[in-house]
């Protein structure tokens, strides 16, 4: 049984430690342990940076990770929230994690007036990510990606 809840302060060591993977694993990245514990730490911080989400099993044990970050949208006149960072354990893939996680922040998404719709970005090779979120009704024909980063 996995239940879905708003990640607390005590989970951050296992997202930073879930991030160092998910970044391994999908783009072949070894993150600063040092640097991504204080990123995640920030976010619990200042929560105009975000939220976090975890699924966590029957033993209250953290499984799967993601963050919710803000994009305000002048064309909507609302609030898009990107779901960015998402981890789930390996023995867990596959199982409806991440189905149950999507449908839980779109949820709070259709009971808020103030968000009008959830985005998210994938790594153009991680074919299998793209394809749970076409599973759940997530499309990626509306708009590519292009970036800058220092």
């Amino acid at each position: 049984m996995i239940t879905i809840r708003k990640a607390i302060s005590s989970d951050a060591d296992i997202i930073a430690d879930f991030q160092q993977k998910m970044a391994f694993e999908s783009e072949g990245l070894e993150l600063n342990s040092v640097l991504i514990s204080q990123g995640v730490a920030a976010v619990f911080d200042d929560k105009n940076k975000g939220e976090y989400f975890v699924a966590v099993n029957k033993e209250n044990t953290p499984v799967a990770s993601l963050l919710i970050t803000y994009e305000w949208s002048d064309w909507r006149n609302t609030w898009i929230w990107w779901i960015q960072s998402v981890y789930v354990i390996p023995q867990y893939r596959r199982k409806g994690v991440f189905s149950e996680m999507y449908s839980f922040i779109r949820k709070k998404v259709e009971e808020n007036p103030s968000v009008g719709g959830i985005r998210l970005y994938v790594e153009k090779e991680n074919h299998d990510a793209q394809k749970t979120y076409a599973a759940v009704g997530m499309n990626g024909q509306h708009y590519n990606l292009f970036e800058w980063l220092k």
